[in-house]
């Protein structure tokens, strides 16, 4: 017995000592149990001094089960014990790992006490894992992830994992796994164009959508987004120089000359939007010096565009005819394939968007028109950069292939159980854009699955703050992406994992979609602050530790934990690459 209860305040219980506190062990952050009759109570000790004990209910032990969270309250006359090693085993589980569970680190308040929990409830769920630059956050996860295929005699070969790479951490982590299980793959994707040691990330162009290309291009009003429509409309049709392609162009390119000669405005005007449209949009057939034979006389169109002394327009009515030859009246123009279903390049892209601009008449406003051309310049500037390559897929494919070659092992043929990208060559937009696109196609693919969640994918961010913020996708597009991901992936099997240092900086819909969280070392005020309002079940005590935890030592809480834990993660072997610089060595060696 360790005393009695001299006072109940909501969920913490006081307690007269009986015993010697001197003559005990550290006694902060074990559990106890407050007996009454058949009642077992569960505190946690959080506060001693001389006299007095302060212990947090944390739950009850009821029909040989753990009920975490409060129901009932102690009596005065209830026993208080420290919990048996039985009892302890109902709230922390066993020390024999079984199938479906996965080893994740030691007790700090028990000595060499084994936390192993379910798959299920750590993997089933959107989880976070936060700390301060240096707390040991990619350590963690590939302690994690390590012990996930290593730590149990059957490893999750159908695992769909991915890791977005801020840093290029984690292949040394993961590469060796196949050395323990030949059945194992580990596949890494890089940004780095210039010294590649492995596949450079490409996606299809063709499999991007509005929303992605709006993305892409930084799109800053949604009015911009009926040209990104119309672009992927008519490059299909578009797309090659074949005989119906290069009719198509010239309906469209014939239909927007036919708006300005019958827009009503002056002569000169006219012709100036003429000259500069078939200046940048021609073909062999209509063009400025294409010849228009009269009975007795030829003269090439940009003849016929002459405006005499008096500002007159003489050939209006001939140059209209001629334009009107090139309109396909009985049909508009039409495609059967989606811009999803043919391969084209950021050339073909461009130019598609060049011809929507014409064809919606853009020249008729400057403010749309300003709107609508920042688009191209965008479009022309990443076709002429070096991130182009990003989007140079050699042949045609579709999502699901896609998707799946992903997943595939070269070398082996096999599923890959990982795969990593690693990001850390490009700039944060693009890293921002390549992260979503790849989310989003996961996600979409998983949404038309008809066996719904039997190929799940884990998708997890390191530095997400970086790539899942609260930005302006909602008011482009309608929805991020990620946040679509943390409210609906569940049902559909795509779950989200974020690693990150600033937790204050990230969509706050992302982190309170999650279910379970492996908090290290935390410091920075906002974020501590942060991390008490939108994390759910944390008290005022598990913040407060958070400041002084040792690098590899967390708290983690959620549905996979009856109770938050304080726990050191094992050292991962191999480690990412994630040291600091060893200055001493550098400068003195």
């Amino acid at each position: 017995m360790l005393g009695r209860i001299i006072e109940i305040v909501e969920n913490q219980i006081i307690i007269k000592l009986d015993i010697d506190i001197n003559n005990q062990t550290n006694l902060i952050n074990l559990h106890v149990i407050l007996e009454d009759d058949s009642k077992k109570i569960v505190g946690e000790i959080v506060n001693v001094n001389q006299e007095k004990m302060s212990i947090n209910i944390v739950g009850e032990i009821k029909d040989n089960k753990f009920l975490p969270g409060i129901s009932i309250k102690p009596s005065f006359k209830s026993k208080v014990r420290i919990i048996s090693l039985e009892e302890l085993e109902l709230m922390l589980g066993k020390q024999q790992q079984n199938i479906g569970e996965t080893f994740i680190g030691f007790s700090n308040v028990y000595q060499n006490y084994r936390i192993n929990v379910s798959i299920n409830e750590l993997f089933s769920n959107h989880f976070a894992i936060l700390g301060n630059s240096g707390s040991g956050k990619s350590c963690t996860v590939a302690s994690i992830f390590q012990k996930l295929f290593l730590s149990n005699s059957k490893p999750p070969l159908k695992s769909s994992i991915l890791i977005f790479d801020a840093y290029g951490e984690y292949t040394n982590a993961f590469a060796s796994l196949r050395q323990y299980n030949p059945s194992i793959s580990y596949k890494t994707y890089t940004t780095n164009t210039k010294y590649a040691d492995t596949d450079i990330i490409k996606i299809p162009l063709w499999l991007l959508d509005v929303d992605d290309l709006a993305l892409l291009l930084d799109v800053t009003t949604p009015n911009q987004l009926p040209i990104i429509e119309k672009t992927l409309k008519l490059v299909p049709i578009l797309v090659g120089d074949n005989e119906e392609a290069i009719k198509n162009k010239n309906d469209i390119i014939a239909r927007a000359l036919e708006d300005i000669l019958l827009s009503g405005q002056t002569s000169t005007k006219i012709r100036d939007q003429i000259v500069a449209i078939l200046t940048k949009f021609h073909t062999n057939e209509l063009n400025l010096e294409t010849q228009i034979i009269q009975p007795g006389y030829v003269r090439t169109l940009k003849q016929c565009l002459f405006i005499d002394k008096s500002g007159k327009f003489q050939e209006i009515e001939l140059v209209t005819e001629f334009v009107r030859s090139f309109i396909n009246h009985d049909n508009t123009i039409s495609n059967e394939k989606t811009s999803s279903e043919c391969f084209y390049t950021l050339k073909d892209l461009e130019e598609a968007m060049d011809f929507a601009l014409i064809s919606e008449g853009i020249l008729k406003s400057e403010k749309v028109y300003d709107l609508a051309n920042v688009l191209s310049v965008r479009l022309h500037a990443l076709a002429d950069s070096e991130s182009r390559v990003y989007f140079e897929y050699d042949e045609y494919i579709n999502r699901n292939d896609y998707v799946r070659i992903l997943f595939t092992d070269k070398l082996t043929n096999n599923k890959a159980q990982i795969v990593n990208f690693n990001i850390n060559y490009v700039d944060d937009r693009m890293a921002k854009v390549i992260t979503k696109i790849i989310s989003k196609m996961v996600f979409s693919l998983s949404v038309e699955n008809n066996n719904r969640g039997n190929s799940p994918f884990h998708i997890i961010v390191e530095e997400a703050h970086r790539y899942i913020q609260r930005d302006r996708d909602i008011d482009i597009i309608g929805y991020n992406i990620f946040e679509r991901i943390t409210k609906e992936g569940r049902k559909y099997g795509v779950f989200l994992g974020v690693i990150t240092q600033r937790p204050s900086e990230l969509s706050d819909t992302v982190i309170s979609q999650c279910s379970n969280f492996i908090v290290l070392r935390t410091r920075h005020p906002k974020d501590l602050n942060y991390i008490r309002e939108m994390v759910p079940n944390i008290s005022i005590e598990i913040v407060q530790q958070l400041k002084g935890l040792q690098p590899g030592n967390c708290i983690a809480f959620g549905s996979a934990f009856k109770v938050p834990v304080v726990m050191h993660v094992e050292f991962p072997n191999p480690a990412p690459n994630s040291n600091n610089v060893d200055l001493e060595t550098i400068w003195y060696q």
